[in-house]
């Protein structure tokens, strides 16, 4: 059993950048993708961006170009490098690993965007 714990949530002002963790308590070598989605209040979830294991990146078009995923294997840990924020992106992002037969989600940190 895989366990996905976030950090790095919080307030940030519209163009301000944050930088969210997901750290694995077992090895994400075996994930073949590994992910983020959001859920804003009121809406479905969707997906954010995601890596493959071999390092393929995929974007939602509402975040392309400002956000950054990246995974680093030896510290079990995928990253979210959230740049020029925006009012629009403020949600719940939860951390997604998945591997053949497994589906595996985080409890989610919250990311607030507003002045």
């Amino acid at each position: 059993q895989v366990q996905l714990v976030e950090s790095g949530g919080g307030l940030v002002q519209p163009g301000g950048s944050l930088r969210l963790s997901c750290a694995a308590s077992g090895s994400i070598f075996s994930m073949n993708f590994m992910g983020w989605y959001r859920q804003a209040p009121g809406k479905q979830r969707e997906l954010a961006a995601v890596i493959t294991s071999e390092g393929t990146t995929n974007y939602a078009d509402s975040v392309k170009g400002r956000f950054t995923i990246s995974r680093d294997n030896a510290k079990n840990t995928v990253y979210l490098q959230m740049n020029s924020l925006k009012p629009e992106d403020t949600a719940v992002y939860h951390c997604n690993a998945v591997r053949p037969g497994r589906v595996y989600w985080g409890q989610g940190t919250q990311v607030t965007v507003s002045s």
